[in-house]
């Protein structure tokens, strides 16, 4: 590798917001030129010098043909244009802008390309039940598994096998290191995200009703806020997803929290969700509360005083960022 700064290719996944604001959040701490791949549109708030190359979607175009390859990988359909082309593009920016490695958060298929081109190559992984034959296969071909919660709180045993492949960096938020706005009030906060959602606007007029507290949603069926921290700081409690953005951004702002699993694939949220209630950092309800139980509920919550910092943000996204330029320049 050259001197200076490293290049990087960086794939970003397009489901919900969350793999998009982990990179903006480990950015500012990387000292790195990235090329960003995504089918994504590009933020507004993308560093100076790094580029955003939008790729074609893989995951339309009607019934796909063997996606699985009878098991082997998640998703290689055969005869997608879209899916050749994503591809293709990723390989040749690999080699006209001369990388030095590779992030991947997150795809099987595109780790696996990435250390086909002989990049060393950094992946993102989530919690959750991740023992099938592509994960497996995508953690064994990658130089470096960045898991961004912390250690001994979830500790899954298919990346303890791993060992010092794994970096366990803690909750990467956007707000790390942010100072809180204000009292708390006695507002309930329910945090929706992006990534989709069972509840529906009834049952969350139901629970605001039961609980006699005002209510107000940010996300998906409420007001989208780029910026809620001033919410998560001064809200009685917050009710939020399991997702791993969410979840750090509870640590972060040091939030009573309740915290109500939704589906995803390999039981990602509801592995966070045991471990935060094995950690006793939120009320944990696998799924959402009847109408009855939201007084004591919100009540227990906001009484709780929640030792966030076991989930170890603060310096989290440095860490990451660490463990990106350690692994490209092959010290790791």
């Amino acid at each position: 590798m050259s001197g200076g700064a490293p290049r990087l290719g960086w794939y970003v996944h397009h489901h919900g917001r969350g793999h998009l604001t982990r990179l903006l959040a480990i950015a500012p701490h990387l000292d790195a030129r990235v090329d960003c791949l995504s089918s994504l549109p590009a933020p507004p708030d993308l560093p100076a010098g790094w580029t955003w190359t939008v790729l074609e979607r893989d995951d339309d175009g009607g019934e796909p043909v063997d996606p699985t390859v009878s098991g082997l990988l998640h998703w290689a359909p055969i005869g997608h244009v879209g899916h050749r082309s994503r591809l293709s593009v990723i390989a040749a920016a690999a080699t006209d802008r001369r990388w030095d490695g590779m992030v991947v958060d997150t795809s099987v298929e595109v780790t696996l390309l990435a250390r086909l081109l002989g990049l060393r190559t950094v992946v993102v992984t989530q919690p959750g039940h991740r023992v099938d034959r592509p994960h497996l296969l995508g953690f064994a071909a990658a130089d470096t598994v960045l898991a961004p919660w912390a250690r001994g709180i979830l500790s899954p045993p298919h990346l303890e096998v791993l060992g010092d492949k794994v970096v366990h960096t803690g909750g990467i938020s956007r707000f790390s290191g942010r100072s809180p706005v204000g009292d708390r009030t006695d507002e309930v906060v329910l945090l929706s995200g992006a990534g989709g959602s069972a509840v529906g606007p009834a049952a969350i007029r139901d629970a605001e009703k039961a609980t006699g507290r005002p209510w107000r949603v940010l996300g998906a069926g409420g007001t989208w806020a780029d910026d809620p921290w001033e919410a998560l700081t001064s809200a009685a409690v917050v009710v939020s997803y399991a997702g791993q953005n969410a979840v750090a951004d509870l640590a972060a702002a040091r939030a009573p929290a309740i915290v109500v699993p939704q589906d995803r694939p390999f039981d990602e949220q509801r592995e966070t969700g045991r471990a935060l209630r094995r950690a006793d950092l939120a009320q944990v309800s696998d799924e959402w509360p009847g109408t009855a139980a939201w007084p004591e509920l919100v009540e227990r919550a906001s009484s709780a005083r929640p030792e966030w910092e076991r989930w170890e943000v603060a310096g989290a996204p440095q860490r990451a960022a660490a463990a990106i330029i350690e692994t490209v320049r092959g010290d790791r």
